[in-house]
C-alpha cells in the first residue's frame, strides 16, 4: 500500500516522531510512505528509513489560507504519479487539505488527533475528519465526541508506539558517558523535553526549583525544546535567580542521545494527549514525575511505573522531586517497571498493526471492512 501522510512541517517534535516511527514500522511490513509538509530538519532521517518527502512549499496555521487550495493540484498530480492509496492527515490544516484532496482523487482520508483542540469557529465550520479518526488516547477520543460531535463509530484509539530498540536501558556507565558528551557537571539532573508552551507547565517546574535547590544545591534542570514561551521561561528563571541551575537546550533530533543523562524526567503538563517524550523516557528506564492529566494516566500507575502530582501545584511537584531523589532504590525500581510497561503495551509493532486495520476498514479492496475496527479500543 502507498500511503501519503500530510503534516504542517517536518521539524523535530511529537508529530514528526510519530510519523518517523509509523514510517519505520510500515516500511518493515512492505508499505511505501510519502510525507507532504513544509519541510524540516528530519527529512534526512525519513529518507534513510525508506520514506520520501514532498515539499508543500508553504506553512500555515489557518484553515482558510488560499495556499491550501491552490496547492491541491500539485498534490493530486503527486498522488497520481505515486499511486497513493490512503491519505492520512495529522493536523487541523492538513485535515482540511486532505478532505479536498480526497474529494479530488476518490482516495479515503484518515485523520489523527494528537491532542486537544479549542473548538473555535473555523474548527467547527471545517468538520473534515475523514472516513476514520485515530485518537492517541481515551481522553482525546472523548474530547472528539464531546466537543466536535464525532460519531464514536468513526473513532479508533491507537496509542503511540515506541521502537524500544532505539532506547537502551540507562545504566550508571551510560549516564556518565552521556553527561560527558553533553558537558554536564552537575548532579542530580532533572530534565524535560517538550515544546515550550503554556500547556506543558514548565513555569510550574521552574517555580518549584528553589525548594529543590535547598535540599540539593548542585541540582541541574535541563529544559530542551523550542516554543512561544522560550523567552518568558528564561525571564522567569532569571527572576528566580536560577541561572546556575537551569540550562536551556535547543531541540535534539534523537532524544535517546540525551535522555540517559537525566536522573528524573519531569512532565508538569496542564493537559496532555498522551506524552510521547514521557514514553521515551520510560523506555530508557527513567523515573518520571508527571501531572495526572489527559493520556498520561495510561502511561503511569502512581508509585509503580512513575509518579503523579496534581497539575499546576508547584509545591507538590517540588516535594515529589525531593522524595524521588531521596529514594534512589525506589526510583530505579519504578524506572525498570516503566520500561517493561512501555515495551509490553506500547510497542511500535502494535501501533502499526492497528493502524493497518484502520486503513483496511476504509478500503474494502484490501480485504477490509468495518469489522476490522480495533474492537477492544472502541469508545464505550
Amino acid at each position: 500500500m502507498n500511503i501519503l501522510f500530510l503534516t504542517t512541517h517536518f521539524n523535530t517534535g511529537g508529530i514528526t516522531s510519530y510519523l518517523l516511527n509509523l514510517n519505520r514500522g510500515l516500511h518493515r511490513r512492505g508499505h511505501q510512505v510519502f510525507i507532504a509538509s513544509a519541510g524540516g530538519n528530519c527529512e534526512d532521517i525519513l529518507e534513510t528509513e525508506g520514506g520520501e518527502h514532498f515539499n508543500l512549499g508553504f506553512r500555515t496555521k489557518s484553515e482558510i489560507d488560499l495556499r491550501i487550495y491552490l496547492g491541491l493540484g500539485r498534490l493530486k498530480k503527486f498522488m497520481e504519479q505515486n499511486n497513493i492509496d490512503i491519505i492520512h492527515a495529522q493536523t487541523r490544516v492538513t485535515q482540511v487539505m486532505g478532505h479536498f484532496l480526497s474529494r479530488l482523487t476518490g482516495k479515503p482520508l484518515i485523520t489523527t488527533c494528537h491532542g486537544f483542540f479549542r473548538p473555535h469557529f473555523f474548527r467547527r465550520l471545517f468538520l473534515y475528519w475523514g472516513q476514520a479518526v485515530v485518537a492517541i488516547s481515551q481522553p482525546v477520543a472523548e474530547h472528539l465526541q464531546k466537543d466536535f460531535g464525532i460519531d464514536q463509530k468513526k473513532v479508533y484509539i491507537i496509542t503511540n508506539g515506541i521502537d524500544s530498540s532505539k532506547f537502551v536501558l540507562t545504566t550508571q556507565d551510560i549516564r556518565e558517558q552521556k553527561r560527558q558528551q553533553w558537558n554536564i557537571n552537575s548532579k542530580p539532573v532533572l530534565g524535560i523535553i517538550a515544546r515550550l508552551s503554556e500547556v506543558k507547565g514548565i513555569d510550574v517546574l521552574l517555580s518549584c526549583m528553589p525548594m529543590v535547590i535547598e535540599q540539593y544545591p548542585s541540582v541541574l534542570l535541563m529544559i530542551v525544546g523550542r516554543g512561544p514561551h522560550h523567552h518568558q521561561l528564561q525571564a522567569q528563571a532569571k527572576s528566580l535567580k536560577l541561572q546556575a541551575h537551569v540550562r536551556f537546550e535547543d531541540i535534539v533530533h534523537q532524544t535517546a542521545n540525551l535522555l540517559p543523562a537525566f536522573d528524573i524526567f519531569v512532565m508538569p503538563s496542564r493537559q496532555e494527549g498522551l506524552g510521547l517524550s514521557v514514553m521515551e523516557a520510560q523506555a530508557c528506564g527513567l523515573p518520571v514525575i508527571a501531572s495526572q492529566v489527559g493520556g498520561l494516566v495510561d502511561l503511569i500507575e502512581d508509585g509503580q511505573t512513575g509518579f503523579f502530582v496534581p497539575a499546576q501545584d508547584s509545591r507538590a511537584l517540588g516535594q515529589k522531586i525531593i522524595q524521588v531523589l531521596q529514594n534512589p532504590v525506589q526510583a530505579r525500581q519504578v524506572g525498570l517497571a516503566a520500561r517493561e510497561h512501555i515495551v509490553r503495551h506500547f510497542s511500535l509493532e502494535q501501533m502499526v498493526l492497528e493502524t493497518e486495520k484502520v486503513y483496511a476498514s476504509t478500503r474494502p479492496a484490501f480485504g477490509g471492512s468495518r469489522s476490522a475496527r480495533v474492537q477492544n479500543e472502541r469508545i464505550q
